[in-house]
């Protein structure tokens, strides 16, 4: 019986293996890169001892000014999920609660079409207003999957949330944007936390619409990383350094917040 249960876990934990190696050595790969040489990691057979450097940061930091690509980052994804969120909370409510079924079909399709679906008509509208490489453009492109995206989510959450405590503060006299403020979204924090995460990554990490939208002065993270690659070679390893300094907030973030996010979507998911 021994035997058996010990050869049950080391397949399982075979199994495992087999699931997280796909997953992970990309991104093993990628840190390794950022402390390698241009030869190192073009080298065949890959290069698996060597001395780090940090030539690749620096070029980064110092040649690129990554810090102000940074900054434009950081703007673009906290905008566009803080209105998102302002937006997208009362009219989350308003679907679950009063049943606005054509105003859920109408986000929903927004959310079912394609972004690049966007980008022509989005391009030209601000053209016209002369919006281009504002950070109002690139915000307002990012709402519009950061938005449907909060209102999915936080409608199957409202929905969880039981009824009667809303009734007995409407009884009590509370007005319905007190019973919102006060009730609903104290207890909707771990739905709240896992909309604006999956926003904010998913703004984080966007390339499309600010490759469109955004130039030299609103020029995000993604983009940013083109300044590596020109039709003569590929820099490697600034550009595996400028793919960790990307990647890290969104690990960080989701690490730090995995619980909660957990625990919204499995909550949202869940009626009554």
């Amino acid at each position: 019986m021994g035997t058996n249960k010990l050869v049950h876990k080391l397949l399982w934990y075979l199994l495992v293996l087999l699931v997280v190696v796909p997953f992970f050595f990309p991104l093993f790969w990628i840190v390794s890169a950022s402390f390698k040489t241009q030869a190192q990691i073009v080298s065949m057979p890959p290069v698996w001892l060597f001395t780090p450097t940090l030539e690749n940061y620096q070029r980064v930091f110092v040649e690129q000014q990554f810090g102000r690509y940074l900054f434009n980052s950081a703007v673009i994804a906290v905008g566009s999920t803080l209105l998102s969120l302002i937006i997208g909370l009362p009219a989350a409510y308003t679907i679950s609660r009063y049943k606005q079924r054509t105003l859920g079909i109408v986000i929903l399709v927004a959310r079912l079409m394609p972004g690049i679906s966007y980008l022509i008509p989005w391009f030209m509208l601000f053209s016209k207003l002369r919006m281009v490489d504002t950070y109002t453009a690139v915000i307002a492109s990012h709402m519009l999957v950061g938005l449907p995206l909060i209102v999915w989510i936080m409608v199957n959450y409202f929905d969880g949330l039981p009824r009667e405590l809303e009734e007995a503060a409407r009884v009590d006299g509370c007005t319905l944007q007190n019973a919102f403020f006060r009730i609903v979204l104290p207890l909707s924090g771990p739905g709240v936390l896992t909309a604006s995460t999956l926003s904010f990554i998913f703004s984080w990490n966007n390339f499309m619409f600010s490759l469109v939208l955004s130039a030299d002065r609103t020029k995000p993270l993604p983009i940013a990383i083109y300044n590596f690659v020109s039709y003569a070679e590929v820099s490697w390893g600034p550009v595996m350094a400028a793919a960790v300094v990307i990647i890290t907030p969104a690990i960080i973030l989701t690490m730090i917040f995995q619980r909660y996010v957990i625990k919204g979507l499995t909550m949202g998911a869940v009626k009554g």
